[in-house]
């Protein structure tokens, strides 16, 4: 599950800013190893291509951008982070749970009984 005692994680959505700032927080985290993140606007583009502040990190430039492929991801990960807007991440925390993956997710999808509390 974990490699060298650190947890795989990947982040879904990483375009906006709750996800950049968590990429920021998990790429110093020392018990953290950054495996995988998404971005249908960068698809293909490394992490530290699209965020520049992030090129001093060594790792930042061996990541690039993929697609989401849950079964990958699932199989990969310890942990996925869902950074994606209102209403978008429930429909892609459903297959990756349904893939044994354990799932954060960042929007309101999953803490509000209704989206009009959010509104």
């Amino acid at each position: 599950m974990k490699t060298n005692d650190r947890c795989r994680v990947a982040v879904v959505g990483v375009s906006g800013y709750a996800g950049e700032e968590l990429v920021r927080l998990l790429l110093a985290h020392p018990d953290a190893e950054l495996t995988a993140v998404t971005s249908r606007q960068n698809l293909g583009k490394k992490l530290s291509q699209v965020f520049p502040r992030f090129a001093r990190v060594a790792t930042a430039d061996t990541i690039s951008f993929s697609d989401l492929d849950s079964a990958n991801i699932a199989r990969h990960t310890d942990i996925v982070f869902l950074a994606l807007p209102h209403g978008v991440s429930a429909e892609f925390a459903k297959p990756l749970l349904d893939r044994g993956a354990r799932v954060i997710d960042l929007s309101a999808d999953f803490r509000l009984r209704s989206a009009d509390l959010y509104r």
